[in-house]
This record gives structure tokens, C-alpha cells and sequence, in this order.
């Protein structure tokens, strides 16, 4: 958590606020999850935010030179990455600080785009404007906007578990655990098998699954499993939809079954043990457990 609906809802409440808006200044509190907090205290004042936009689980808010900004003659993108506690929202200055809060954002009409991450997983990092395409580059595919052609190329013949790829940033950005469980099971696909050994047809199920699942979640605003609110600070609701992830013990709601925990790809992983069939070896042992 967040992953990327949590991501995508976050973007599109800030979307609706600071494009146009300048940062006058900035604030530090804790900093070992910045990569050069000197750097990005002294370059971000005098900066206009031109857009926000999601890059699988970074947010980037791209600035733009800035005549009142230090070295004003390039643009710079500001990255963050909420880790598993992040946030990021604009408040104003009187309202409470949530505690955690490590980094303020002073914008020019008085109001503070602030940053609040309990166990600092986070990552906060600029890039320049001519280097974003590389950093763009670096990551794995957008799973909303993948073709069926390119789907299947990157894990046809794959010797690793299914749930492992879709878990690697460099296969797909932005997917984690609650929505690579919920996409093999909407796909009855058991997060055990080998990529290798899934047929065209199951890969353009999987494929489907997981636009379903993430344009679901992004409607419902992201799933609410812990401290995950969006940039109003309201809570998201599709953890009502779930049908694998976190339901252990649980009737499947296919079959009747009860939902299963194993570790696989080093990570809980949720199915149902009749729904998604393991394969061989794994019932053979009576484990899903997979090292990858």
C-alpha cells in the first residue's frame, strides 16, 4: 500500500488544485527518504507546478523553470513514492498537523502541499526535465494501457511465478499485492504457477482481469486496508469489493470454498484452493510456497 489506484486517486485530487500554483517554500523535517534534501529545499521555491500526472506509484509533479527560482534555466520534476504510509495533500497552514508530517510545501496563496509517511518508506527525488523520459523508460509497462501483443511478450515463456511478474515494477508498474491477488483470482489463476506454463488464452484472461480490477478500484477510490485516505483525506472503498486479498478463512464468492493464505514470490498471497488450481508440485507437496 498504496498501490495504483491508491496512487491514480491521489493524483487526480491534486490535479484539481495546484496546476498553476507556485512553491514559495520549503520546510524539512525528517529527510532520510529524500535523495538530496538540500538540493530540493534550495531549487523548488519560485517553481509553478505545471501538471501532476501518476508514473506507476510515483506521483510527479512536473515544475517548470521559474525566473524567481535557483538554477530557473531547466525544468525539474518532483517524484514521490508513498512507500506504505505515504501521503500527500494540500492543507492550510491553520489546519492541524498530522503527526508524521515531514515535509511542507508553502504554495503561493498561503495553503502547504505537505507530505506525511509514519514509517518513511517513502522516496522523495527531482529529475530533470530532460531526464524524465529515461526515469519513464526505467519502469515496467502501464498495465491500464498495455496492448495484448505486449501483454503476452513480457511474460510468455517467463520461468518465474505469475505472481512474482506481476508484482516486478520492471514487468508492470504500479501493481502490488491486494491487486495481483485479486486479478488471479478474478482470472483463476493461482499465484503459484509458472508464467511459462499459462496458455495464450489464460494470459488474455489475466490480462483483462487486472484492467477490471484497477478501473474498479480507481472508481471506488483505492482500497482502505490501514492509514490509506486520499488527498481530501477521505477513505477509499473498494476494499468492500475484494474477493481474495485478506479474506483467509472466508467463502470464495465463486464457489464456496475457503480462501487460502500461502507465501509465494516471498509475499501473503490470497486464493481460493478450487477456483485457482496450484500446480503440480505444489499439491504434490500440499505448499504454494515459491522462491523466485
Amino acid at each position: 500500500m498504496p498501490e495504483l489506484p491508491e496512487v491514480e486517486t491521489i493524483v487526480r485530487g491534486l490535479r484539481t488544485v495546484l496546476p498553476g500554483h507556485t512553491i514559495v517554500s520549503v520546510r524539512l523535517g525528517k529527510t532520510d527518504f529524500i535523495e538530496e534534501p538540500l538540493a530540493l529545499a534550495e531549487l523548488l521555491p519560485g517553481r509553478r507546478i505545471e501538471t501532476v500526472e501518476r508514473l506507476g506509484k510515483f506521483i510527479r509533479l512536473q515544475l517548470n523553470a521559474g525566473s524567481a527560482a535557483k538554477s530557473p534555466d531547466r525544468p525539474i520534476n518532483l517524484l514521490v513514492h508513498l512507500g506504505m504510509t505515504g501521503w500527500l495533500g494540500v492543507r492550510r497552514p491553520e489546519d492541524p498537523v498530522a503527526p508524521h508530517t515531514h515535509v511542507f510545501f508553502e504554495l503561493e496563496d498561503g495553503r502547504e502541499l505537505r507530505y506525511t509517511d509514519i514509517r518513511r518508506f517513502g522516496q522523495m527525488r527531482m529529475v530533470a526535465g530532460d531526464q524524465i523520459d529515461a526515469f519513464r523508460d526505467s519502469l515496467g509497462q502501464e498495465p491500464l494501457e498495455i496492448s495484448a501483443g505486449e501483454f503476452h511478450k513480457r511474460l510468455a515463456g517467463r520461468r518465474a511465478r505469475i505472481k512474482a511478474l506481476l508484482l516486478d515494477q520492471r514487468v508492470f508498474r504500479g501493481i502490488g499485492n491486494i491487486y495481483a491477488d485479486e486479478s488471479l483470482w478474478q482470472a483463476r489463476i493461482h499465484p503459484a504457477r509458472l508464467a511459462a506454463r499459462l496458455h495464450s488464452t489464460e494470459l488474455g484472461r489475466l490480462r483483462q482481469a487486472i484492467r477490471r480490477v484497477l478501473q474498479h478500484a480507481i472508481a471506488d477510490r483505492g482500497s482502505s486496508i490501514a492509514t490509506f485516505v486520499d488527498a481530501e483525506g477521505q477513505p477509499g472503498e473498494y476494499q468492500q469489493r475484494h474477493r481474495a486479498y485478506g479474506r483467509e478463512g472466508k467463502p470464495c464468492f465463486r464457489c464456496g470454498a475457503k480462501i487460502r493464505r500461502a507465501i509465494v514470490a516471498g509475499r501473503s498471497s490470497y486464493f481460493c484452493p478450487h477456483c485457482q488450481t496450484a500446480p503440480r508440485r505444489a499439491r504434490a507437496s500440499g505448499k504454494a510456497e515459491a522462491r523466485v
